[in-house]
C-alpha cells in the first residue's frame, strides 16, 4: 500500500496553523538576503501566499509569480493579495512553467522537504534565474526538532502513532541544503539558522492550531476520543502549560542562499 501524502488544500486553515510562523521566519529571511528592489521574483510552492506576501511588502518587487500544485491554496493566495504584483499559477517545483532566466530571483519558503525530488527542484530554479541571479531557500530543520509543532509530533510518535513524514525530510538539513546547491551548480553558497518563536494566547489555541497541520490531521483522525485527550494532556504537561495562560513555543528553520554563475 502507497504510503499517504501530505496535502495542503485548506488554505485558511494553513494561515492559522502555519502562516504567521511563516512570517516569523521569513521576516529573518529577507533580512538576511538584503535584496535590492525591483528584482523579479518566483516564489516555488508558495502555498496560501503567506510568504509571497512578504515579497510584496518588503522587498519592492517588479514582478512576484508564485507557483504550487493545490489550486485551493493558490485561490486563497489570490483572494488575500492587494498590491497587485503578484500572479499565481499552478505548476510542479520540478518542472516549473517558465522559460530559462526568465526571474532574478527564486525562492522556497518552507517547501524543499515537500518536493519528491529536492535535486530537481533546486536545479530548475537555477534553470529560470539569471546568471549572477540569487537561488534561496529556508526550511524548518525537522530531523533535530526543529518543527514548531515538535512538542505534539513527539507524544505521537510516544504513542507509536507517528504523523505522516515529508517525502524529503532530509533535505532540511544543512548539510544536505548545500549539497543540493552545490550539486545545481550554484556558488556564493551561504546558510544560517534562523529561530524564532510564537506565544499563542493559551494552550487551546495553540491546540487547536496545531491539529490543522496537514501532516497530523491523519494520524488524529485514526485517534479514539481517549487516545486523543489523553495526547492533550501529555502534551499540556510536556509545555507546562497554565489553563488559560500564554504559552510560547519555538522553532528553528535552516536557511540556504547561492548565486546562479555568472
Amino acid at each position: 500500500m502507497a504510503e499517504p501524502q501530505i496535502r495542503f488544500d485548506d488554505g485558511a486553515g494553513y494561515e492559522r496553523m502555519m502562516g504567521k510562523w511563516s512570517r516569523l521566519a521569513g521576516e529573518v529571511f529577507l533580512d538576511w538576503l538584503k535584496p535590492p528592489s525591483t528584482l523579479r521574483w518566483i516564489d516555488v510552492g508558495c502555498g496560501n501566499g503567506a510568504f509571497t506576501e512578504l515579497l510584496a511588502e518588503r522587498c519592492a518587487p517588479a514582478e512576484i509569480r508564485g507557483v504550487d500544485p493545490s489550486e485551493a491554496q493558490l485561490a486563497f493566495a489570490r483572494a488575500r493579495h492587494s498590491a497587485g504584483i503578484a500572479q499565481f499559477r499552478q505548476g510542479d517545483a520540478m518542472a516549473l512553467p517558465f522559460a530559462d532566466n526568465s526571474f532574478d530571483a527564486a525562492t522556497m519558503a518552507l517547501v524543499i522537504f515537500f518536493v519528491p525530488e529536492p535535486a530537481a527542484g533546486v536545479a530548475e530554479m537555477a534553470r529560470v534565474v539569471r546568471p549572477g541571479g540569487l537561488v534561496a531557500s529556508y526550511a524548518w530543520d525537522v530531523e533535530n526538532g526543529g518543527f514548531p509543532n515538535e512538542p505534539l509530533l513527539a507524544e505521537m510518535r510516544a504513542m507509536g502513532l507517528p504523523p505522516i513524514r515529508p517525502p524529503s525530510a532530509a533535505a532540511s538539513r544543512m548539510e544536505n541544503l548545500r549539497a543540493l546547491w552545490t550539486g545545481a551548480g550554484l556558488d556564493r553558497i551561504e546558510t544560517r539558522e534562523i529561530p524564532v518563536q510564537r506565544t499563542f494566547t493559551d494552550f487551546d489555541d495553540f491546540w487547536g492550531a496545531a491539529l490543522l497541520g496537514a501532516s497530523i490531521k491523519a494520524t488524529v483522525a485514526t485517534m479514539t476520543p481517549d487516545q486523543l485527550e489523553g495526547l492533550k494532556e501529555s502534551v499540556r504537561t510536556q509545555l507546562g502549560a497554565d489553563h488559560g495562560k500564554p504559552v510560547t513555543l519555538g522553532a528553528r528553520a535552516n536557511a540556504i542562499r547561492g548565486r546562479v554563475p555568472d
